[in-house]
């Protein structure tokens, strides 16, 4: 676990009365090893470039520096119940951006957010199963739900042709939730899924599952695994034997680190993300860019925003304390207010100490619907020249 300081304590006037010097931890509970590693570091840059900006405001309770804490979940249950302990029992976090995959999610928040009353904000948590869970009113998620997704998936599918597909999920809370969306949506489209199949992640031969899926045939693989797990052992395997060439790739399977392995051996393969074309995001990874890290890799804008609607619910509620602020998450996320964009964290705060109403729209055109969970818009890729390149937005 890393303890990052991002900038120093200062005293600022709160209300025209009282004074501030408070230090506010936030927790960056993500995946920094295991199944979905790659993905971790933008995700934690940009939750982190969120706390910077604001710490650099000085307007956050009347000048709060924010520190952030990374705690490692592996994206395992039960490394992550531990890691999610530690932020709160050692570390003392004020909140909780993660956890980064849904099996580890669930089980943090369960057994150890929801019993403390620690809000914590995903920004990529996608299964189904986090839009029931009962949560006290503590959780929150800035990447919409795979209900969603299953559906953006098929129609992306069938638009470029296919109607019949094979499909492999990782045998997970998040596979298990992607695979049953996306075989329901498929089929509803008009669609013919050959064989649904879960796979194991860690093994070093898939050519038996392979084999499977190619015995069902299908014009295309669909692949709902880890990028640095499972994932890329299927599409070895399938690309060895000759039995796809061209594999859909939703969310977990995105990034530079498939292009690396692969190359061109893949181009023409597809999938999503999610992402909007909004002035929001391109300002975000403007941002992101002149910190030195890349703000287009998967869900590190989620991870802004997650960051950032929890501070901004603070300053709505004049109170770091989760039990104070859970409640205003949904207020400074949606509309009536002012509306927010990345890079505009200190104005934002300056607005609602002023008692002016604010509508973040962030970098990922924010709207938080049901249960407290993204109303969804996602980014459509294609490999062309061994590359992920956006080819359009859904």
């Amino acid at each position: 676990m890393k303890k990052f300081l991002l900038a120093s304590v200062a005293t600022a006037a709160l209300s025209g009365a009282a004074f501030a010097q408070e230090s506010i931890t936030l927790g960056v509970l993500l995946g920094f090893t295991g199944p979905a590693e790659s993905l971790a570091p933008g995700m934690a840059d940009g939750a982190e470039l969120a706390m910077a900006e604001v710490t650099t405001s000085d307007a956050l309770l009347g000048g709060a520096s924010v520190t952030s804490v990374r705690g490692d979940s592996a994206c395992d249950a039960a490394l992550s119940v531990a890691a999610a302990e530690r932020l709160i029992t050692a570390d003392s976090v004020n909140g909780i951006v993660g956890a980064l995959c849904s099996g580890a999610t669930i089980p943090a928040l369960t057994n150890v957010a929801i019993p403390n009353g620690m809000v914590m904000v995903s920004p990529s948590a996608t299964s189904p199963a986090l839009s029931t869970l009962e949560d006290n009113g503590i959780f929150f998620r800035t990447a919409p739900s795979d209900a969603r997704q299953g559906v953006v998936m098929a129609e992306n599918i069938l638009d470029r042709g296919f109607d019949t597909v094979a499909l492999t999920y990782t045998n997970n809370d998040y596979g298990r939730g992607l695979a049953d969306s996306f075989a329901a949506a498929f089929a509803e489209l008009g669609g013919t899924v050959t064989l649904v199949a879960a796979h194991e992640d860690g093994r070093a031969d898939y050519s038996a599952e392979v084999g499977s899926l190619a015995a069902a045939g299908g014009d295309v693989l669909v692949v709902a695994g880890y990028i640095d797990q499972g994932g890329p052992g299927i599409i070895r395997a399938a690309l060895d034997t000759g039995a796809f060439d061209t594999f859909v790739l939703p969310d977990g399977m995105v990034g530079n680190a498939i292009t690396d392995r692969f190359g061109t051996e893949i181009n023409g393969s597809f999938g999503q993300f999610p992402g909007t074309d909004s002035e929001g995001a391109a300002i975000y990874f403007g941002l992101a860019e002149a910190a030195g890290f890349d703000g287009t890799s998967a869900f590190s804008a989620e991870a802004y925003d997650a960051a950032a609607l929890i501070m901004l619910a603070m300053q709505v509620a004049g109170s770091s304390a989760p039990r104070d602020y859970a409640q205003h998450i949904m207020d400074v996320a949606n509309a009536p207010g002012e509306p927010i964009l990345p890079g505009e964290l200190g104005r934002a705060l300056e607005l609602i100490a002023a008692g002016t109403d604010i509508d973040y729209i962030g970098a990922t055109a924010v709207e938080l619907i049901g249960g407290g969970e993204s109303s969804g818009a996602y980014r459509e890729i294609e490999i062309i020249d061994g590359a992920v390149q956006t080819v359009g937005f859904r």
